[in-house]
């Protein structure tokens, strides 16, 4: 039996985390967040949006560092 979870595209997650340019929106972060843990990118970007709102605002320099260190 074989326990692999599948990620929102239908593909594996992938062994290490990588940047999802192909169905990002912006850089790519989200999705690849999403694909890393197999979550749906919608809820990741939610996620984003309400750190953001709330006041943590280390969230957008923190999602740019990941964009532009990642692969």
């Amino acid at each position: 039996m074989n326990n692999v979870t599948n990620s929102p595209n239908g593909k594996p997650p992938r062994a290490g985390f990588r940047l999802d340019k192909h169905n990002g929106k912006l850089m790519g972060v989200s999705a690849g967040i999403a694909n890393y843990t197999g979550i749906d990118p919608i809820i990741v970007r939610i996620g984003f949006v309400a750190a953001t709102l709330l006041g943590f605002g280390l969230t957008i320099p923190i999602y740019i560092a990941v964009g532009l260190i990642a692969d």
